[in-house]
């Protein structure tokens, strides 16, 4: 049943349009004031950072997306090979599927084509209080020899998904428990609809290492829910769904605000290289993508890997137009205005 699903969602994901109609990621509101006399050699910008102890050749982490799957395996190798060429991170997809069906654990190994990279494994958060324990977390961890651990948030999906899990009463207890009981960095994330400045806090207080906002404005797993759905009355639901959530530009200042100083990944729409600038810009320390990798990764991993250097050389050029030499120079810019309505 798990790993059918998964099927279905690549397929919706490839064939079916499942962005939100509005508001979109909010970075649209947002433009670099160019500067003409930027005084840097771009060839010297500096692109690297260090992020959960591993230093990044470009702020980047491939975002999760799949795995449970024979074309799982395909997708997560070309990712993880793209990765290591790149010197950037990657998170698989949840792991759940492999938990429950150790079959599927080789769709996720990805160690032996990306030895050095920072990678992390990914469970979903809910299934700590539907019986998963740290002993499962630490399971996933070691299946992939991930350097940490994503716990994804997705109550609105898990809401309307046929078979879903609602049960999130007593969540946050449960993520506590896990972080302290683990020995590698928890990573929490949306899946697509932000956080607010108030999750944040519970999370902080929590102990979390890190929090990826996931903001909307990219796929909306309602939307990608609803395609998978038969019964008219859920349909009509879900489609009320549509446009919901924390715009990531708004998620990423709503979550920085109400913890400076934690490591932070926006993700959520992002597409271009000037995507992950302007969150940096706005407050975060690196930049997830996943549906722009999405298809390359069904060809190859060059293709991973062309698609890539893209959007890092749009992030360096994005980077000396506004005369910012490295990534702490990105992150204190005064060169990112909220563009006049």
């Amino acid at each position: 049943m798990l790993s059918s699903r998964k099927l279905d969602h690549l397929r919706i994901c490839l064939q079916e349009d499942v962005r939100p109609p509005s508001p979109g990621t909010g970075l649209n509101r947002y433009r670099f004031v160019h500067q003409a006399l930027p005084e840097l050699d771009m060839s010297q910008i500096d692109l690297r950072t260090c992020f959960l102890g591993k230093t990044l050749r470009s702020p980047i982490l491939v975002s999760a997306m799949t795995g449970g799957t024979d074309a799982g395996q395909s997708i997560n190798r070309h990712l993880a090979e793209a990765a290591a060429v790149m010197g950037i991170g990657m998170s698989v997809g949840s792991q759940r599927v492999a938990l429950e069906e150790p079959r599927w654990a080789g769709s996720f190994a990805v160690r032996d084509v990306a030895p050095d990279i920072l990678l992390l494994a990914n469970l979903g958060a809910v299934q700590l209080v539907a019986g998963y324990t740290a002993e499962h977390c630490q399971r996933a961890v070691d299946m992939i020899q991930a350097d940490g651990l994503v716990l994804h948030l997705n109550p609105l999906q898990e809401a309307l998904q046929p078979g879903g899990n609602s049960q999130f009463a007593g969540l946050l207890r449960q993520i506590e428990q896990v972080c302290r009981v683990l020995p590698v960095p928890i990573v929490v994330k949306e899946v697509g609809y932000g956080l607010s400045r108030q999750t944040t806090r519970q999370l902080v207080e929590a102990g979390v290492s890190g929090l990826d906002v996931a903001g909307a404005g990219g796929t909306s797993w309602s939307e990608v829910e609803r395609h998978r759905m038969r019964d008219p009355v859920s349909v009509r639901v879900a489609s009320q769904f549509a446009d919901w959530g924390i715009p990531t530009a708004d998620s990423i200042r709503m979550a920085r605000e109400a913890a400076p100083d934690l490591p932070l990944i926006a993700s959520g729409g992002l597409v271009s290289g000037i995507d992950v600038a302007k969150c940096i810009a706005l407050g975060a320390n690196i930049g997830g993508m996943a549906w722009p990798l999405l298809r390359p990764a069904l060809l190859s991993s060059q293709a991973v890997v062309d698609e890539l250097q893209a959007i890092v050389q749009t992030l360096r050029v994005a980077m000396f137009c506004i005369g910012a030499p490295s990534i702490g120079a990105l992150q204190e810019t005064d060169c990112l205005q909220e563009a006049r309505v």
